[in-house]
């Protein structure tokens, strides 16, 4: 058995993370389900892998010197991210970010001693938008460098280089399909790139929350929300630099009903407990499944720490005020609806 030698700091701790079979969904689909353990990394997300990019590349283009302070727009893991990294490295951070957002959030961001800045919630068009007030900041003053997760791609790069590559060695190449929700679009994109070059018939599914944009989007041609997902983080309202890299085959939407279930069912049987993005990706990846037929080889991601979801997703009040009925169905129940389901909710995406 080798041991990893010793890390310089806590960034270099970022990635490698382990790759598991979820075995109830896994044995009724006859697929193997399975799930890239994200929430392994420090800062407990998938976000950590971007932040460290972003940062580095920054830093070898000579944008960021020391001294600075990194300043971003985000809903939560990416600041988290930025705030581990930044406070590794020896940089000031000032996180901005609407208000809403699951409290665990919000003091993760003030334990990685990050200034955080909260702003009214309101659509992008709007000047004082969490985005436009970040960009602003980073323009305004010098000591600031604006990280823009949205648009550089660094973002994209720290999937395509490291988790992609990581996902192709833990399968040996075994690998049918990725299933991944959109946030900023860099985890979806850099995957699917790297994972089609190496296997050009690899299927990728976009999962997206029910009634959010990115799907309207591949169905419609244009950006409408006509639902009110409690999910964070995902189903952004407009094409960013990151999502254009994507290779995406299939889009899906499902409703917070399916994520919910799917996520206490998940944790009874295999004792394996996920956030809310993580839910939806794991419900998306049976979804796939049921549509690809068995014997198939479906890879998705453990996004973040499930405690990060706790005020929200195992929250029971909450969820009644969503009104959103907790052991509704049985994974038999789910499984065989998936399959009568035909492709009624499949995008194919050329």
């Amino acid at each position: 058995m080798s041991i990893a030698p010793k890390a310089n700091n806590v960034s270099e701790l970022i990635g490698n993370t382990d790759l598991v079979r979820i075995n109830s969904l896994s044995e009724i689909s006859g697929c193997d389900i399975l799930l890239k353990c994200e929430q392994q990394n420090p800062g407990g997300s998938i976000k950590d892998r971007a932040a460290l990019q972003l940062v580095t590349d920054a830093i070898a283009a000579g944008k960021l010197k020391p001294g600075m302070t990194i300043v971003e727009g985000t809903a939560g893991n990416t600041g988290i991210g930025l705030a581990l990294v930044a406070k590794a490295l020896g940089y000031k951070m000032l996180v901005v970010m609407p208000k809403g957002q699951a409290i665990e959030k919000e003091r993760m961001i003030s334990l990685y001693g990050a200034d955080l800045l909260l702003v009214d919630p309101c659509p992008f068009a709007n000047p004082d938008h969490f985005y436009h007030t970040a960009k602003r900041i980073g323009a305004e003053r010098e000591d600031c460098w604006w990280a823009d997760q949205f648009e550089n791609l660094s973002n994209y790069r720290a999937h395509y280089l490291n988790t992609g590559p990581e996902i192709w060695q833990q399968t040996q190449g075994n690998i049918d399909a990725l299933v991944s929700v959109v946030g900023t679009g860099g985890t979806i994109a850099g995957n699917s790139h790297y994972l089609s070059q190496q296997k050009p018939n690899l299927k990728t599914w976009l999962v997206d929350p029910d009634g959010s944009g990115i799907y309207s989007f591949l169905k419609e041609g244009q950006y409408q929300s006509r639902g009110s997902s409690f999910t964070e983080g995902i189903g952004i309202m407009r094409t960013v630099e990151n999502f254009r890299k994507a290779k995406i085959d299939h889009a899906i939407t499902l409703p917070d009903q399916d994520l919910v279930t799917i996520s206490r069912l998940v944790a009874e049987h295999d004792g394996i407990v996920l956030g809310s993005s993580s839910s939806l990706n794991v419900a998306g990846a049976f979804y796939t499944a049921a549509r690809m037929g068995k014997g198939k080889t479906i890879v998705t991601f453990s996004c973040d720490l499930a405690d990060r979801s706790y005020s929200k997703l195992y929250n029971e009040e909450f969820l009644q005020e969503k009104e959103i009925v907790l052991n509704q169905e049985s994974l038999e129940q789910i499984w065989a609806r998936y399959q009568a389901d035909g492709d009624s909710k499949v995008i194919d995406v050329m």
